[in-house]
């Protein structure tokens, strides 16, 4: 952390530890040891640093908040806290992770959404694991967001005993969609003291994800991941499908475990350039 309460781990993006307070605490938390000496619902005690940290890094185009839970903060507070990162010329993108709807969704007032509202577009993700917290209640928080302009992602863990099923897996995530709530992640559990007998073998993990694949809305399967050890950061954990690649041909297995040939044209030097120097430029960014 460049400062306390802010990791920098990718190059345009932070994540802003703004609380250390939660709504309740999950056994399996990878941030346990930052919240369970929690005192009040105020700012992280180097919150001002951490602003200036942004402020100071035109790179950062990208704040997630989290903590703790950043709706355990005061409507005051988090008026404020947006309206600063907002005045930053840089930050493209506020996102807020939250258990809150899941835990307290009564938190999920129309003044609160206001507040979304007039800093938005404000990006929010949830953390629901099962479908069972996919509650009438959970239902009309996720609409009063999605009403106020707030797209909503889902982060889920994945769960020995709880979720390590295709079906309730599948249950869980036709949910969310009902919700407005697209599956966004599905992690590995962190190594967290205590909490190993949550964890679920990798390879568990990647038979869910397969057996989602093709028999489900694409657009419902979270990307299954692991947080790498020693800060490497998200990396992907997909089933094997490519078999083999030359350079005539691709051998790949669908869903259903049939094998397909897809042939690889080869182009010549000369395509590639004209291709490459005719390529559209971007277009310039609207303004707002």
């Amino acid at each position: 952390s460049p400062v306390p309460g802010l990791v920098h781990r990718y190059p345009d993006r932070v994540l802003f530890l703004v609380t250390d307070r939660c709504a309740a605490y999950c056994r399996y938390c990878t941030r346990s040891r930052l919240v369970s000496n929690a005192q009040d619902y105020n700012f992280h005690p180097e919150y001002e640093q951490g602003l200036r940290y942004i402020e100071s890094h035109p790179e950062v185009r990208d704040v997630l908040l989290s903590g703790g839970d950043p709706l355990l903060l005061s409507d005051r507070k988090l008026d404020h806290l947006l309206g600063r990162l907002r005045a930053i010329p840089h930050v493209e993108f506020i996102r807020i992770g939250s258990r809150i709807p899941v835990f307290l969704p009564q938190r999920i007032t129309p003044e609160l959404c206001e507040i979304f509202k007039k800093h938005g577009p404000i990006w929010m993700s949830i953390h629901v694991n099962h479908p069972r917290e996919a509650t009438a209640e959970l239902k009309a928080a996720c609409d009063r967001l999605s009403f106020a302009g707030v797209p909503l992602g889902n982060q889920s863990v994945l769960l020995r005993g709880v979720n390590d099923d295709a079906e309730v897996m599948k249950a869980l995530i036709h949910r969310l969609l009902r919700m407005r709530v697209r599956p966004y992640y599905l992690y590995q559990m962190d190594l967290i003291t205590g909490g190993s007998h949550f964890k679920v073998d990798v390879r568990k993990g990647l038979e869910i994800i397969r057996a989602l694949r093709g028999h489900t809305t694409g657009y419902s399967i979270p990307q299954y991941v692991i947080d790498a050890p020693g800060g490497g950061g998200k990396v992907p954990m997909n089933p094997d499908y490519v078999e083999k690649i030359t350079d005539d041909e691709v051998v790949f297995r669908n869903y259903e475990g049939r094998t397909f040939r897809y042939p690889l044209t080869s182009t010549p030097v000369a395509a590639d350039a004209a291709a490459e120097s005719e390529r559209l430029p971007v277009a310039q960014d609207f303004q707002g």
